[in-house]
């Protein structure tokens, strides 16, 4: 690990097919990704890293402010706030009442028990959100999956299968109203042209107001677990 990233682990990965060295920030892994080119020398690696300190240590920050699904945490679901509140006497998993998202059983299993419930929520909720904007569009999915991935918030196959990550139920409304808009136009048009973009403004109003959040809390939201 380099010194001076906190808690963040340094990945050093070798990729015979980049052409110069790259640094990301993985949410997910909580952990600075170096990509290296094949045979590059580890002393100038090194001082390329420390040379774009000022780009990773604010990013890095950022992270650091992630909700955890953890005990006495606060985590948006469908818009609205909710204190996770561990009840190791009580049965029934984890459910929401009133301001609070309660959890029973061993504090060990709190996080996956959240995480459960959270994903089966997204599920239903995703679901209702594709089925009404694709009345309004008359554009229908061949299918929709709803899963956990690392960087991106929905695809669209040519077979016109639509995947949309569990996460935007954390997000608010207009953000999963926009990428639903989004992964439908691409049932018309496969591509960023200016017709798909056309389609996607005349779908959802909420657009430009989405990809701000994105660009701001897009990593955080990746990042809670």
């Amino acid at each position: 690990m380099l010194e001076g990233y906190g808690s963040a682990k340094t990945i050093w990965r070798i990729s015979t097919k980049a052409k110069r060295c790259i640094i990301r920030i993985s949410a997910k892994d909580h952990a600075v990704v170096i990509t290296l080119p094949k045979g590059f020398p580890c002393t100038q690696a090194l001082d390329f890293v420390h040379k774009h300190t000022d780009w990773i240590i604010p990013r890095l920050k950022k992270l650091t402010q992630t909700p955890r699904f953890a005990a006495n945490s606060i985590i948006s679901i469908q818009d609205k706030n909710y204190t996770i509140q561990h009840t190791p006497d009580r049965k029934g998993g984890a459910w929401l009442e009133n301001d609070c998202l309660f959890v029973s059983g061993d504090p060990s299993f709190l996080p996956r028990r959240v995480e459960d419930f959270i994903k089966q929520h997204a599920v239903k909720t995703l679901i209702e959100e594709m089925r009404h904007v694709s009345q309004v569009s008359g554009l229908q999915p061949a299918r929709l999956d709803i899963r956990d991935t690392s960087s991106r918030w929905g695809s669209c196959s040519s077979s016109g299968r639509i995947m949309l990550s569990w996460r935007l139920i954390m997000a608010p409304f207009f953000v999963r109203h926009y990428l639903i808009a989004h992964e439908l136009s691409h049932l018309q048009h496969m591509n960023h042209s200016a017709a798909f973009w056309k389609l996607v403004d005349t779908l959802t109003p909420h657009r430009r107001q989405a990809e701000r959040w994105l660009h701001h809390f897009g990593s955080i939201l990746q990042a809670i677990r």
